[in-house]
């Protein structure tokens, strides 16, 4: 008899979907409420969830890396204590379940009349290759051995559902592919008066708190199905961060109102975050604006993908020497390369240039301001 099922919460935020990433319990557990069930990713950010109830474990319903809707099953529990004897002693009860002895796989033989050479068949076997299923590219018809090495090239390679991280940033920049109009305008900042071990980052920071109260406009979200938007008093900004598996976008909160001490603090508790996969959710979310410092790794300037609702991004290329022009001459300074993306259908091209112009002036002063 069935027991109690546990279905996918409603985890917040309008979420339809996670992924299993670990189990923390099974089959004939005994857990109690609130007790961790599993790890489940949601939009970037791993969260625990609980046990509603406490109880035996009957069944738990998926494996990890799957993907579950909201409301569907999780974990069915054990209907009453009867019930849980029984099916432990199905599943686990010593003695009773007895490992079969494995057998070993069977090459794959050619099926009669496919024209291959006794060292081609021999090969087939070797990779494990129907030769029935191969067309030949030798005389004939005849299979080769570049026939055979083909085929066992395509089997090393599978494909995999996108998952996790990735899942996430494919439907972000899939969503940016149909809904944003874009462009780009591009320039240098001299940074050739910045200390040395200047923060790049921090300097970006101050100069976008800048530079968005000169140009609003782009600190905003639009909404294009009601034809509206809305301008943002903070800026909550999104700093794209890379790793191996995939692209996060933690959230630094009202960085106008914050002095230098504060933003860094900010963002060393975002790496820390990033790097433990701790991340709250409402810290990757409601973001007005996005820096990608990409320069980190290389590259001088790009278009970037505006991720809706917001409208603006900002690239931030790598520092490098280049030759300036002045009155009186040239001289080599170090130059900041700046790449300012935007939806063009509410940014116009006077509100962006408006925006990079002032965010050059707080970058080529030689110290971060307040």
């Amino acid at each position: 008899m069935s027991g109690p099922v546990f279905t996918l919460p409603d985890l917040g935020e309008g979420l339809h979907e996670a992924e299993i990433v670990a189990w923390h319990v099974g089959v004939g557990d005994h857990v109690v409420a609130d007790q961790p069930l599993l790890s489940v990713e949601t939009d970037k950010a791993i969260v625990e969830v609980p046990s509603p109830q406490s109880g035996h474990v009957a069944a738990l319903h998926g494996e990890p890396g799957d993907v579950v809707e909201v409301g569907a099953p999780l974990v069915e529990f054990v209907a009453d204590a009867t019930d849980h004897g029984a099916i432990v002693g199905d599943l686990e009860t010593p003695g009773e379940a007895v490992e079969a002895e494995p057998e070993p796989p069977t090459p794959k033989r050619a099926r009669a009349g496919v024209r291959a050479a006794p060292a081609t068949r021999r090969l087939a076997e070797e990779l494990g290759i129907d030769l029935g299923s191969l067309t030949g590219t030798g005389p004939e018809g005849a299979i080769l051995p570049a026939d055979v090495r083909a085929a066992a090239a395509l089997q090393t390679s599978r494909a995999e559902r996108l998952r996790g991280v990735r899942r996430t940033m494919f439907r972000n920049m899939q969503r940016a592919g149909r809904e944003i109009v874009a462009a780009t305008v591009t320039d240098e900042a001299d940074v050739d008066a910045w200390p040395p071990q200047t923060d790049v980052t921090i300097r970006l920071i101050g100069a976008i708190a800048a530079a968005t109260a000169a140009a609003p406009s782009l600190n905003a979200w639009l909404d294009a199905g009601t034809e509206s938007r809305t301008l943002h008093e903070h800026v909550d900004l999104a700093i794209a961060v890379e790793t191996d598996d995939g692209l996060f976008a933690p959230v630094l909160r009202n960085i106008a109102a914050r002095d230098e001490a504060s933003l860094r603090e900010g963002l060393e508790q975002m790496k820390r975050d990033v790097a433990a996969r701790s991340i709250p959710r409402d810290s990757m979310q409601r973001a007005t604006l996005t820096l990608s410092n990409f320069g980190m790794y290389g590259g001088r300037f790009a278009g970037l993908v505006v991720t809706p609702p917001q409208v603006a991004i900002l690239g931030a290329g790598r520092i490098a020497p280049r030759v300036v022009a002045f009155e009186e001459g040239t001289a080599v300074h170090q130059m900041l390369p700046l790449s300012l993306s935007f939806d063009h259908r509410v940014v116009t091209g006077v509100e962006a240039t408006r925006f990079l112009t002032t965010l050059i002036s707080e970058l080529e002063k030689p110290y971060l301001t307040d």
